[in-house]
C-alpha cells in the first residue's frame, strides 16, 4: 500500500481532511494505495502559494522558461519507464499504449520550448503622427487543469507546459483514480529548476473541483471528461468569471465507402475501437458502412482480428488490451451491450463473459465486442460507451452516412475511408466535427496544431494546445504610444483618429 499526497510549493503536503480514496489495480481488482482528497483549506493553500510564485515567475525571461522546459523534457525521457509503470498499474492500459501516451505528451513539451516564437506580438509604426501601436500576449495568473483518468500523463501535458511557458502558475487536479503520474511530473519539474509554487498538484473529487471553480484567485480552468461534467464545469466556472475550456464526450463515426481499401479500414478500426480498451475520447466507436456489399466482408474481417486480440494485465509484454478502469465502469459497459442486444442489435462478438487470465480473475475486463445492425435510436449508438465496443450501422448512401454524423449531439472526431478525392474533400469541408481524418482513424492533431471538437463535445471558445492553447492561457494587451517631439499640435477635444 502506498499513499499519494498533494504537491504544493515544491514539497509533498498531506491532505488537511481525513478523506481518502482507494487506488485500485484494475487488472486484479485489489486496492494498491490511497490518495488524500483536498478540501477548501488545501485549495486555498495551493492558490496562495501559486499567487505568490506568479509575482516573480511572470517576470522571468522567456529564454529562462525555455531552458527549464528543455530540461523537463529531458527528465521525462529519462523517467519514461517510471511514468509508464504508474499508467499501467493505475489505469490498466498495456505497456506499449502507455508509452505512446507519454510520447505524445512529450511532443507538447517540445512545442512549448518554442514559446518565444508563439508569444511574439504585432507592431504597427506611425499609425498616426508620431504614434505607434503594438500588441503583446501576457499571462493570466494562477490557472488550473482538471484532467481525466484515461490519459493520466498525456492530458496533463496538453496543458501544463504551455500554460507555464506563457508565464502562468499552475494547479493540477488529476483524476483520483490514477494520481501518481501527476506527482512524478511535479518532482521532475522541481528537478528541472522550476521555482517552487509555479506547479502544484492537489488531489481530490467533486469537493476539490467545486472549490477550484468558485475560488476567486484562479483565472482559468481547463477540463477534459464527460459531457455532463464538462457542461457543469463550464457554467459554474464562467459564472465565477473564469475563462473555461471544457472538453466533453464523443461518439466518433468512421464512414467506410464502397471504394475504400477494406483491409486498411479493418486494421484502422481494430486499433481505434479496441485500443486502450476503448477508453479514449477519440476512439472510433461507430462504423458506418455504406452498402451491404462490403459490410459483411468488413465485419467478418474485424471479428477475425478482434478474436485474436490478447487481453490481460498491462505489465505482460505480449498483451494488447488491458482492463477497464473500475468495476462500476466495466458493469456499465456490459449493461449497454445487453441493452443494445435487447433493442435489436446483433452481437457478432461478445466480450461480456471474458474472463481475465490466471491471477487476474477479479480484474475489470470486458473483451472486444462487435454489434451489427445498430440503429440511431439505440442506447449503444446514442451514448458514449467508453469501452471496447464497436457498433456497426449499415446505410445505403454517402448522404445517409453524413446525416448520421451531422445529427449526433457530439462532434469530437470522425473519419472517412475512401479513394475518392471529391468525396473526401466534400466530407472534410462540410462535416460538423472538430477533428477529421481521411483514411486516418485517429485524427489527433500534432502538438503544433490544436485539439478539440464541436457541438456538445466542447464548452468554451478555445481548443487545447497548439496556437489555441497559447490564446487560452494568455490575454492580449494593445499599447498605443507617442513620445514628445519638438513640434506638438496642441490640445484636441475631438475623438482621436489617424489623420
Amino acid at each position: 500500500m502506498y499513499k499519494i499526497d498533494h504537491y504544493i510549493g515544491g514539497q509533498t503536503v498531506g491532505a488537511t481532511s481525513d478523506r481518502t480514496a482507494p487506488i485500485y489495480d484494475p487488472s486484479n481488482g485489489t486496492v494498491q494505495g490511497e490518495v488524500g482528497l483536498a478540501c477548501k483549506i488545501d485549495i486555498n493553500l495551493a492558490v496562495t502559494v501559486a499567487s505568490e510564485a506568479f509575482e516573480t515567475w511572470s517576470d522571468v525571461g522567456l529564454m529562462k522558461r525555455v531552458s527549464i522546459m528543455f530540461k523537463f523534457r529531458e527528465l521525462l525521457e529519462k523517467n519514461r519507464d517510471e511514468l509508464c509503470r504508474h499508467v499501467v498499474k493505475e489505469h490498466g492500459k498495456v505497456w506499449d499504449d502507455a508509452m505512446g501516451e507519454i510520447t505524445r505528451g512529450i511532443e507538447i513539451v517540445e512545442n512549448a520550448c518554442g514559446i518565444p516564437e508563439m508569444l511574439k506580438g504585432d507592431y504597427s509604426q506611425q499609425v498616426g503622427d508620431g504614434i505607434d501601436v503594438y500588441s503583446t500576449r501576457q499571462a493570466l495568473g494562477v490557472v488550473c487543469s482538471i484532467t481525466p483518468f484515461n490519459f493520466p500523463a498525456m492530458v496533463p501535458l496538453w496543458t501544463i507546459p504551455l500554460a507555464i511557458a506563457c508565464g502562468n502558475t499552475f494547479i493540477l487536479k488529476p483524476s483520483e483514480r490514477d494520481p501518481s503520474c501527476a506527482n512524478v511530473m511535479a518532482r521532475l519539474f522541481s528537478e528541472a529548476g522550476l521555482p517552487d509554487g509555479v506547479f502544484n498538484v492537489v488531489h481530490g473529487d467533486k469537493v476539490a473541483v467545486d472549490c477550484i471553480l468558485e475560488h476567486e484567485g484562479i483565472e482559468a480552468v481547463s477540463f477534459v471528461g464527460s459531457t455532463p461534467v464538462a457542461e457543469y464545469i463550464y457554467h459554474l466556472g464562467t459564472a465565477n468569471n473564469k475563462r473555461v475550456q471544457a472538453l466533453g464526450g464523443a461518439k466518433n463515426h468512421a464512414i467506410i465507402m464502397p471504394d475504400a481499401d477494406i483491409d486498411q479500414a479493418v486494421d484502422a478500426m481494430i486499433g481505434a475501437a479496441f485500443g486502450s480498451a476503448g477508453e479514449r475520447c477519440m476512439a472510433l466507436s461507430v462504423a458506418v458502412v455504406v452498402g451491404n456489399d462490403i459490410a459483411d466482408e468488413m465485419i467478418n474481417k474485424i471479428k477475425y482480428q478482434a478474436i485474436n486480440i490478447k487481453v490481460g494485465c498491462g505489465m505482460v509484454t505480449d498483451n494488447e488490451m488491458g482492463p477497464l478502469i473500475t468495476k462500476e465502469h466495466c458493469d456499465r459497459v456490459k449493461r449497454l451491450i445487453s441493452e443494445g442486444q435487447g433493442q435489436g442489435a446483433k452481437v457478432v462478438l461478445d466480450g461480456r463473459e471474458f474472463e481475465g487470465p490466471k491471477g487476474n480473475k477479479n480484474g475489470y475486463f470486458c473483451g472486444p465486442t462487435i454489434l451489427d445492425n445498430v440503429t440511431k435510436d439505440m442506447s449503444v449508438y446514442k451514448e458514449e460507451i467508453f469501452g471496447p465496443v464497436l457498433v456497426v450501422v449499415r446505410v445505403e448512401s454517402y448522404d445517409e452516412a453524413v446525416k448520421l454524423v451531422q445529427n449526433h449531439e457530439y462532434g469530437n472526431g470522425t473519419c472517412i475511408f475512401t479513394r475518392d478525392g471529391d468525396i473526401a474533400r466534400n466530407f472534410t469541408r462540410k462535416i460538423k466535427v472538430g477533428m477529421v481524418g481521411v483514411n486516418v482513424p485517429l485524427p489527433v492533431p500534432l502538438a503544433f496544431h490544436s485539439f478539440g471538437g464541436w457541438k456538445r463535445s466542447i464548452f468554451g471558445d478555445h481548443h487545447m494546445y497548439g496556437p489555441e492553447g497559447v490564446r487560452f492561457w494568455t490575454k492580449i494587451k494593445t499599447v498605443t504610444s507617442r513620445w514628445p517631439t519638438s513640434i506638438m499640435a496642441g490640445a484636441n477635444l475631438s475623438f482621436p483618429s489617424s489623420d
